[in-house]
């Protein structure tokens, strides 16, 4: 890609976020010697498709701040593995064992698979083998190295020289019963380990100290320095922010009022809010939010196994300010959709290309030359029309339709083949719903399956296929109902309301494959 793109004329939203942030630091360097993104994980549990979202959004904002600026910069991904441990998840073993743990700080609650030396070393490990797999540029951090090596600690002091107006801050979006034991300061308990939501009896910003009651009842006046507390949520963000001079972090929709006040807090405490985009939750089929307690959505895990993980990126690249449907059913669209985007890309100009999603996905490792001959929609419906879950008989069709594709010189097409096969085995076989055609649709279906004889044997026909299919459409629909000429003959023959371009389908299914699929609807 060429270096003379005017990059002040490229508008997509990485380039608007990267713009905000370079206006921000007044386009120099700031004194940290770098600009800094920051990404959050909660260790009490697996990284999930959220965890996805938002660092590969991030990474996006940080490739273009690089094309507009030679300042350099980091990406953190900071894992909160401080926090108490508050219910036991269904699904680890020894679940009686670790539940004797319930309130200590995640790094001190024992592996329940014996594999790391703690729960949050353990989850913290699959984060990092996760970022790594997709290929990201980031740091690590931990809370508790942060929190126990010091390096928290004059942001600490200085949420204690600020306690009174932060609890005027807070204690205003509290009810009233949290009102009376709220403290952004959590120490740890010195008797328990655990982590203490409790009141402060008194603060002392010059000795660093706060003042409590234990749970054996006893007073405790204890250092909050050096691991020996933890802050609240939003005190805990703020104090982040101040800490470490974050410029830049995402959150989603639901941490809209946390982001505003623990900006009110980094300011009090003398530090900078760093400039941020709020993405929108997505939504299950039903339009209800997406929650990992209900199961209701779907898991990375479950995207991956019927679709690239490109299709995934191009899905959090797309409107991430729209709240949006994350469902199965979105799997083939978004797959086809970064197919096209990547057929596509070869034919654009440069400033074009800084347009195509591809660029925001690929980034540093660059676009790929893999491009897809045919689309995964239509890989499903041969699936679905041969009735087959053996990626040999898709390949048979593909071969019959173009000799020269083949598994081995056509990886990708392949790897699409496999995910096809598994997504119509699981989503689209136990959902068919065939229909019997009216006497009306009979006839057109006779004609339809009449008028494909005079492409057997030849090649080259895929323009006069694609006009006889419409011409046969027109002459049985009026011009604004062609659509439904269509939607019947899928609904039909194979069980669905939708599927790809018919002449594409039966190009790839077979002229006389099809005569046959029709003709036996039509003998019933």
């Amino acid at each position: 890609m060429s270096d003379a793109i005017d990059y002040s004329q490229i508008n997509t939203w990485p380039f608007q976020e990267a713009r905000k942030i370079l206006a921000r630091i007044g386009n120099k360097t700031p004194k940290k010697g770098y600009v800094l993104f920051q990404t959050g994980f909660g260790p009490s549990g697996l990284p999930h498709i959220g965890t996805f979202g938002e660092v590969a959004r991030t990474s996006m904002v940080r490739w273009a701040f690089s094309k507009i600026s030679d300042i350099p910069t980091r990406l953190i991904e900071f894992s909160d593995d401080m926090d108490g441990f508050r219910k036991v998840p269904t699904n680890i073993p020894n679940q009686e064992e670790i539940a004797k743990y319930l309130g200590c700080p995640l790094t001190r609650v024992p592996d329940p698979f014996g594999k790391y030396d703690s729960f949050a070393a353990h989850n913290n490990a699959m984060l990092r083998e996760f970022l790594d797999g997709f290929g990201f540029d980031y740091e690590f951090v931990s809370s508790t190295e942060m929190y126990k090596s010091g390096k928290f600690n004059d942001a600490l002091i200085k949420i204690l020289e600020n306690y009174d107006k932060i609890m005027e801050i807070m204690l205003p979006t509290l009810g009233e019963e949290r009102r009376q034991t709220y403290s952004p300061v959590m120490p740890i308990s010195p008797s328990t380990g655990h982590v203490l939501a409790v009141p402060l009896l008194a603060v002392d910003a010059k000795n660093a100290t706060v003042t409590f009651v234990d749970e054996d009842g006893t007073t405790v006046t204890q250092s909050v320095l050096n691991g020996n507390a933890k802050l609240q949520w939003k005190a805990d963000w703020a104090m982040r922010w101040l800490a470490l001079d974050v410029d830049y972090e995402m959150c989603g929709a639901d941490l809209t009022d946390s982001y505003k006040l623990s900006g009110q807090i980094v300011r009090v405490i003398g530090g900078k809010q760093p400039d941020n985009l709020t993405y929108q939750l997505f939504v299950d089929e039903a339009g209800q939010k997406i929650s990992k307690s209900k199961g209701n959505g779907i898991t990375m895990e479950q995207w991956l196994s019927y679709a690239n993980p490109e299709s995934l990126a191009l899905f959090m690249y797309t409107k991430p300010t729209t709240i949006k449907r994350l469902y199965f059913d979105v799997i083939p669209r978004s797959v086809d959709e970064y197919y096209q985007y990547l057929n596509a890309y070869d034919k654009q100009n440069d400033t074009e290309k800084m347009t195509n999603p591809v660029v925001y996905i690929h980034r540093e490792r660059g676009v790929p030359d893999g491009r897809m001959p045919i689309t995964y929609n239509l890989l499903l419906n041969i699936a679905s029309a041969a009735n087959t879950e053996r990626i040999e008989d898709i390949w048979g069709y593909i071969s019959a339709y173009n000799p020269e594709l083949t598994p081995d010189n056509s990886p990708e097409l392949n790897k699409m083949a496999g995910y096809a096969v598994q997504y119509y085995h699981d989503f689209v076989k136990p959902n068919k719903q065939y229909r019997d055609p009216t006497d009306d649709e009979r006839i057109v279906l006779r004609d339809l399956a009449d008028g494909l004889s005079q492409f057997i044997g030849k090649t080259g026909i895929e323009k006069d296929l694609e006009t006889f299919c419409y011409d046969i459409g027109k002459k049985y629909y009026d011009a604004d109902k062609l659509r439904d000429f269509f939607a019947m003959f899928y609904n039909v023959l194979l069980g669905q309301l939708s599927g790809p371009r018919l002449p594409n389908f039966i190009l790839i299914y077979g002229i006389e494959k099809t005569q046959q699929m029709i003709n036996d609807k039509l003998a019933k």
